[in-house]
């Protein structure tokens, strides 16, 4: 089917689909709400709830991409293949809720009714197909080959765009030499690295500028974030962010002291920031963590003896302090009511592992957890065993006694978002790679872009990372008006690290045999994709305890 036969589908066409498929979604939500009591009963539910949960996370990607081609026609900046991204992603979800909903009608609680009044209407079902056509993505992947899939959309900000350029090159200058030899020997990211994004205030975004942070706020932090994980996920686009879940616990329930203190320190990158959440029998369950604070007193000084181990600590070995997650009430029945954070002070180690003396003989250590990528900071278990922190080093003093939970939640919310800005960049640069191999790799006589299947895979590539792309900026300029809302950032979590794996992975299977091999950059990216449905929230656990809960409340 060429250009000139391919079904039009215009932006209005695209709104009409989109209001068909939100409908239904009203009614589905409404349906769940009612069977499990406003979200009360989802562990009796958790099937159905994940189905919605997904569901309406591909749904508000759909109404964001196509916001996003609306505003810019109304701009007088029309994007042709943007626009025929907004009515084929809205037209696939439409079409992907409908087959869902209608293998499941009575589990989904909505008649054969309602829906064939929505979906299955006649005239929206002929705009689902005319969106859904194969032209329509061929035309896509043709225009992504041709520019070799390089993201130049018009971001609506002068400083944005700024960002991006300036982040752009210095990723593809200063990170990308570095990344495939630092995934290859899992080696730790150089101090010179390290030095320039402290000097490009890349650990600095989220501070405000009274503590000598650089304030950017959400949408560039998300840009920048893109850009750097395109040139490595481990070895920069989640480095940037590591200190987060501090930053966010500090100005929201830090002493004066402690942010005047701190904060400047991490903004330099004179201080590094690990994180020390997880344990081994708790991952996502925080409210069951079972490593001890107990007040104590050693050399005469006032502060907590702490004893336990964690694990999944990234960068613990390099940092400089663990924002460390403990159980100061000895009540497990109060669960995440009873936990503090804590500043814990310790030297850098550029090993696998690392073991350090404390005062008092209490002892530090940890030996990093072997990954098949996600390399640059390595993963560390961490015992701590009669671990002294001062009384100063808990976030808060006095007033944050059994307060850290709420206290690092706000950074749990950011890392979520960061995640799904770090989602994008990986599969920006997959697709990247990928157009770049299928222009130069030749089969049968021209080159494999030239053939319609691959075009077409293409095109839903960049499709799906088009949706994802906006789900996570309008998430951004979400959480930028309103911090707590944390139900954006966890959507943008779940769609674009879904999206990252099976695009890099479709990447991977259009390089061929080469796709497999190391020296093939796609093959990195595989391996990285994997850990974005895990760290930040697993995948379940966004869906159910999140987004689900969020819904149907």
């Amino acid at each position: 089917m060429s250009m000139a036969t391919m079904p039009v589908v215009e932006l209005e066409g695209g709104r009409q689909i989109l209001n068909a498929a939100t409908a239904v979604m009203a009614a589905v939500i409404e349906a769940t709400k009612r069977t499990t009591d406003g979200g009360k009963r989802i562990d009796d539910y958790q099937v159905l709830t994940e189905r919605v949960a997904y569901a309406a996370t591909e749904l508000r990607a759909a109404g964001d991409l196509l916001a996003y081609a609306e505003s810019l026609r109304q701009a007088g900046k029309a994007d042709g293949i943007v626009e025929m991204q907004a009515v084929a992603f809205a037209a696939e979800m439409a079409h992907k809720l409908r087959t869902t909903v209608e293998g499941a009608l009575e589990e989904f609680g909505i008649s054969e009714e309602l829906l064939g009044s929505t979906l299955g209407a006649p005239a929206v079902r002929a705009l689902i197909r005319a969106g859904m056509a194969e032209a329509r993505f061929r035309e896509i992947g043709r225009t992504v080959i041709a520019t070799r899939g390089i993201n130049n959309i018009a971001l609506g900000d002068e400083m944005l765009e700024l960002t991006r350029k300036t982040m752009r090159d210095f990723a593809r200058a200063e990170v990308a030499p570095h990344a495939e030899r630092i995934h290859r020997h899992d080696e730790l990211v150089p101090d010179e690295l390290l030095n320039k994004m402290a000097e490009l205030g890349l650990f600095a975004l989220s501070i405000p500028e009274q503590y000598t942070g650089s304030g950017m706020g959400y949408p560039a932090m998300i840009v920048t974030t893109e850009e750097l994980s395109a040139a490595s996920l481990g070895a920069a686009g989640s480095l940037a962010t590591r200190p987060e879940i501090l930053i966010n616990a500090l100005l929201a329930g830090g002493t004066e002291r402690q942010r005047a203190s701190w904060l400047p320190k991490i903004a330099s990158g004179e201080v590094l920031v690990g994180i020390a959440v997880t344990e081994p029998d708790t991952g996502s369950d925080v409210a069951s963590l079972s490593v001890r604070a107990d007040p104590g007193k050693v050399d005469g000084r006032q502060g907590y003896i702490i004893n336990g181990n964690k694990a999944w600590s990234t960068f613990s070995g390099r940092a400089n302090v663990l924002a460390l997650l403990a159980r100061t009430d000895p009540d497990r029945a109060k669960g995440n009511r009873g936990l503090s954070l804590f500043i814990v002070e310790k030297d850098a180690f550029y090993g696998h592992e690392y073991e350090q003396d404390g005062p008092g003989g209490g002892k530090l250590s940890g030996k990093a957890i072997p990954t098949p990528g996600y390399r640059g900071m390595h993963s560390f278990m961490v015992s701590l065993d009669n671990w002294f922190v001062p009384a100063e080093n808990l976030v808060g003093e006095e007033t944050g006694l059994n307060r850290g939970f709420y206290l690092q939640m706000g950074g749990f919310a950011a890392g979520r978002l960061q995640t799904g800005g770090r989602a994008c960049g990986l599969a920006q640069a997959a697709l990247e790679k990928t157009a770049q191999y299928v222009t130069d790799r030749t089969q049968f006589g021209k080159p494999i872009g030239e053939y319609g299947l691959t075009q077409y895979k293409l095109g839903r590539m960049a499709t799906h990372l088009a949706a994802s792309r906006q789900l996570t900026y309008a998430a951004a300029r979400a959480m930028e008006a309103d911090p707590t809302a944390s139900v954006e950032g966890a959507m943008c979590k779940l769609l674009a690290s879904d999206m990252a794996v099976w695009l890099s992975q479709e990447g991977q299977l259009i390089h061929g045999g080469w796709g497999y091999a190391e020296e093939t950059a796609i093959s990195r990216y595989v391996v990285d994709a994997q850990v974005l449905p895990i760290f930040e929230g697993v995948k379940p656990i966004l869906e159910l305890a999140v987004i689900g809960r969020t819904l149907l409340r």
